[in-house]
């Protein structure tokens, strides 16, 4: 702490002697020495993974404790890596009159590569009587730990630190508040979530494992400080931990997370186990009057007043914690720039005791080394001074500062001549505003939108809103540029622009400044705007298409000298460049001159094909200097209006568009039809309102949508052509320029006839099948080719095309087959007969076809099938009279497909075995030896050609009688 005459300075715990003396007194016996503790990282070599590991522990001074503390070395810090270090304390500071004491210990470490590491260390023993933990809590030992993740993107990344010590006294009955003021100075975001506290297995164990037994603060609360449901949270944003609130007195530890995340990437945690004293006293906390958070450029002096109250009348001391003091937690100044960039706050007249009501002033003279994405919290502390060894209370305030780049300043225009004819000047003050990165070096940033309406911008709003487009990036000691882009005459262009800092270690500095004050400009029309492209005739070679345009506007007869001229170019297609000239006009300037309109018809030489292409057109306006007509201007191309007409069933889509300097969203189309062809006549079928922007689209199903000019609503037949053009309504956005009015074109005709895809309905088919009941014994006997006969009849519906040219007839063997196309009738037959069949067995559909070649879906599919015979007599006579000399069936078999056929002697020996489509046995062996006369068994194996692919044989057992010597069978 210093102090002088005018002002007394506080920047971190200095004052703990007198803040916490009253309630670490002896009144509560302890023993043993830990309280609290965290560790904290930092990198510290940019070619190397190596760390610097600090590992800060708050030891019980009590007599009962100090023994412990003074041998509270060495301990074993665990990297995670598999790697440990026994590591002695290398600095111990009395705090809260000599009864605790802050203890740091450090290691460097260099890691093998990249990954995330866990440190931790245990320590023997914590100290006695807290309250929540099982006890004796001098039993149980100290575990704390932290995560990093180490890759090559983070650089010199280092942990938070919290600036704030963990012990604090509250009251029963009253709300307790903590908050640790935890300082990222790579400027990455923080959050914070509530852990328990942990111990490990043994005295250098390297992980840690939460206290069985815990108890949650609030099993110790009755009710909250408003008489509600007690509660126990830390806020995720600013860290502020509150009990809500005591129920009993005595010593407690409870432990907290803090996260760290970088570009939304969660880079290390770190964690806090902590330890308050409540009592039991009549004594009131005191209290802080809120402070807004506050958002200012960089360079901004920060004077803010903070005021305390309290409720007993006493004393108060206000304190501050924040990276922006640059002090450590033992309440030293650290290294210069360590935590933040110079000049580092100022707490005027904080750090002693005041009459309330008390007011200390936060100082801070802020600069561009400071700027960072992440605001900066600063933490006040208010603490009473009760008499009488009461013990004392606090509460605190986060207070936010966000630091924002401050904006380019005067930020003016002017028009110049440019390499296109004209160009945008743009000029301001010196930016000085440049944090020091000479490898990274702050930039300008120019950005540009048609239209000068002032954007709403937020004062803590950084960057430019929708609607601009950077067009240059620039070096931040230029004070000028000029825009020499295609901009457009008589249009009102507005520029901002702002500071692009340098990204240091991923978070700190980096971003964008505020944005600078609009800067407009009208570019002066002097020269013409084209205010029509519209179709007159649409020909293959004798096209015609309309061009007018305006006066050179802002320009009057005498401004320049005469003569003056006009060039009109042509190009062929909507987004064509082959500009062409194809008129020059001399003109007076004058109103009455009729030289704004020419009429194009092509030449013989270069015909003008409106049926098949869009054209477009743009204007050169000539004055004459020294003699010579000299080019002042040059118009922005516009083309025609070009349609598409798209059959799809029963309907045509129209689509069109037109590449011109104009808009013509928001505007009502017109759309005409003519049923006679493209000589018309033409009338008008809709009125199309365009409400998205560029969608020109129309479908015509036949409807007259418009019937001023008469009604012509009928179907669209897929008979006849249908002819179209459209007449577009466009408008200049431009303020200047839309007092032109409404811009009427029409486009070339499209013709198109609509598609039909309507299918006829399905024939209804049957198909004379055999019956096999009233079949006879020798019914289509020795018969091998059939015959199907199949009749069908044509059905109707509303959704069918009854417009029929014939029938295709389809088949398959079987009814698994798909069916294939047999053959093909026209109308009006309805009938077909299936010829040179082997059998009858077989399935059949049929469909219809209309005169546009589409063909229905099938009809019922009908299937038919065989009526099998086959029967074996008991005796034949082989004797070579000609007389039943072979085994063969009786009558006339029917669809046999295969017969099998085995014989065996009556001993049971195979003499004779066939295959085939028919049985002729002639009574020898199968080696052809003549078998004597005797009895024969056999077994016929019959496979018949049935509807069924997978039918079953039939099989035919029995006996035979061969006779030979002198008998004949007649």
């Amino acid at each position: 702490m210093q102090t002088s005459t005018s002002m007394r300075f506080v920047y971190s715990i200095g004052i703990w002697g007198l803040l916490l003396g009253a309630i670490l007194c002896p009144t509560i016996s302890q023993a043993s020495h830990v309280r609290a503790g965290e560790i904290t990282t930092k990198r510290i070599s940019q070619t190397s993974l190596t760390y610097l590991i600090t590992f800060t522990a708050y030891y019980d001074e009590t007599p009962a404790g100090k023994q412990a503390a003074n041998l509270a070395e060495p301990y074993t810090f665990c990297f995670g890596d598999g790697n440990t270090l026994s590591v002695k304390r290398s600095s111990r500071v009395y705090i809260n009159s000599q009864t605790s004491s802050v203890n740091s210990y450090t290691a460097i470490h260099t890691y093998s590569g990249p990954g995330t590491y866990t440190i931790g260390i245990t320590v023997p023993l914590r100290n006695r009587n807290t309250n929540n933990l099982p006890a004796p809590s001098d039993a149980i030992r100290f575990f704390v730990s932290t995560t990093i993740l180490i890759n090559a993107a983070l650089l010199t990344n280092s942990t938070p630190i919290m600036l704030n010590p963990p012990l604090d006294s509250g009251r029963v009955g009253q709300k307790f508040c903590h908050n640790p003021a935890a300082f990222d100075a790579d400027g990455d975001s923080l959050a914070y979530r509530l852990s328990v506290p942990q111990t490990s297995l043994t005295d250098d164990g390297c992980i840690g494992r939460a206290i069985t037994g815990y108890q949650d603060p609030t099993r110790f609360s009755t009710s909250s400080e408003s008489g509600g449901t007690p509660t126990f949270s830390i806020n995720p944003i600013t860290g502020e931990l509150c009990w809500d609130a005591p129920g009993e007195a005595g010593q407690f530890n409870f432990a907290f997370i803090i996260e760290e995340w970088r570009n939304g990437v969660l880079i290390g945690e770190i964690t806090r186990d902590m330890q308050i004293f409540i009592v039991d006293s009549p004594n009131k906390r005191p209290l802080l009057a809120p402070i807004p958070d506050l958002c200012v450029e960089a360079g901004t002096l920060i004077q803010q007043p903070v005021t305390a109250t309290d409720p007993d009348g006493q004393r108060v001391i206000i304190a501050g914690f924040g990276g922006v003091f640059n002090v450590g937690q033992d309440g030293a100044p650290l290294a210069p720039g360590e935590l933040i960039q110079p000049a580092y706050a100022q707490l005027i007249n904080g750090g002693v005791a005041q009459a309330q009501p008390a007011t200390v002033t936060f100082r801070w003279q802020t600069n561009c080394n400071q700027l960072r994405d992440a605001p900066y919290d600063v933490t006040f502390k208010v603490t009473d001074v009760p008499p009488n060894r009461i013990p004392t209370l606090t509460s605190f305030q986060t207070f936010r500062i966000t630091l924002v780049g401050p904006a380019v300043k005067n930020l003016t225009t002017k028009a110049v001549t440019g390499p296109n004819g004209r160009a945008v000047q743009l000029n301001w003050d010196p930016y000085t505003c440049s944090p020091s990165q000479a490898s990274n070096p702050t930039k300008l940033a120019v950005y540009r939108t048609e239209g000068c309406t002032p954007p709403n911008i937020g004062s803590c709003v950084t960057g430019v809103p929708a609607g601009y487009t950077k067009i240059a990036e620039l070096p931040v000691s230029a004070t000028t540029f000029t825009d020499t882009s295609t901009l457009k005459r008589g249009v009102s262009y507005g520029y901002l622009m702002v500071a692009i800092y340098p990204d240091i270690n991923g978070g700190f500095n980096g971003g964008v400044s505020k944005a600078s004050n609009l800067a407009c400009l009208e570019l002066p029309l002097l020269a013409p705007v084209i205010t029509q492209v519209t179709v007159d005739s649409t020909h293959a070679t004798r096209g015609q298409i309309t061009v007018r345009w305006t006066r050179p506007l802002g320009l009057a007869p005498g401004d320049l000298p005469g003569p003056y001229q006009y060039r009109l170019q042509r190009a062929t297609g909507l987004n064509g460049t082959d500009f062409t000239p194809i008129a020059a006009i001399n003109t007076s300037l004058l109103a009455s001159a009729p030289d704004t309109l020419f009429i194009d018809k092509g030449t013989s030489a270069s015909a003008l094909n409106t049926d098949a292409n869009a054209y477009r057109y743009r204007l050169e306006f000539y004055y004459t200097l020294n003699g010579q007509l000299t080019r002042l201007d040059l118009t922005e191309p516009a083309s025609s209006v070009r349609l598409t007409a798209n059959p799809v069933n029963r309907q045509i889509t129209l689509s069109w568009q037109a590449n011109v300097p104009w808009s013509n969203d928001n505007k009502v189309h017109d759309v005409y039809r003519s049923r006679s062809g493209p000589n018309g006549p033409f009338n008008k079928i809709a009125e199309l309102p365009v409400t998205s922007p560029g969608s020109y689209t129309f479908t015509d199903d036949g409807t007259d949508r418009f019937v001023a000019d008469g009604n012509t609503s009928r179907s669209l037949s897929a008979d006849s052509s249908y002819c179209y053009r459209v007449m577009t309504r466009g408008q200049y956005t431009d303020i200047q320029l839309a007092r032109l009015g409404v811009l009427l074109n029409y486009s070339q005709i499209s013709c198109a006839s609509p598609s039909d895809t309507t299918k006829p309905c399905p024939p209804a088919l049957s198909v004379e099948a055999l019956d096999c009941a009233a079949l006879s014994s020798e019914a289509l006997c020795d018969q091998s080719s059939f015959t199907n006969k199949l009749s069908w009849q044509p059905t109707s519906s509303p959704s069918c095309d009854a417009n029929l040219v014939g029938y295709r007839i389809y088949y398959g063997r079987y009814p698994t087959d798909s069916l294939t196309q047999i053959s093909a009738v026209s109308v009006p037959t309805t009938r077909f007969e299936h010829s040179s069949l082997t059998t009858v067995a077989g399935c059949y559909y049929v469909t219809a076809v209309s005169r546009r070649g589409l063909e229905s879906g099938p009809s019922n599919k009908v299937c038919v099938d065989a009526c099998p015979s086959f029967l074996l007599p008991n005796v034949f006579t082989p004797n070579g009279d000609g007389k039943n000399d072979v085994f063969q069936p009786l009558k006339c078999p029917r669809f046999v497909e295969q017969v099998t056929f085995v014989v065996y002697n009556r001993w049971g020996a195979k003499v004779y075995e066939s295959v085939g489509s028919s049985l002729s046995w002639d009574g020898r062996s199968s080696d052809g030896v003549e078998l004597p006369t005797g009895l024969y068994y056999y077994q016929a194996t019959v496979r018949y050609a049935l509807l069924d692919r997978n039918a079953p044989p039939q099989v035919l057992k029995g006996w035979v009688q061969i006779l030979r010597e002198g008998i004949s069978m007649k």
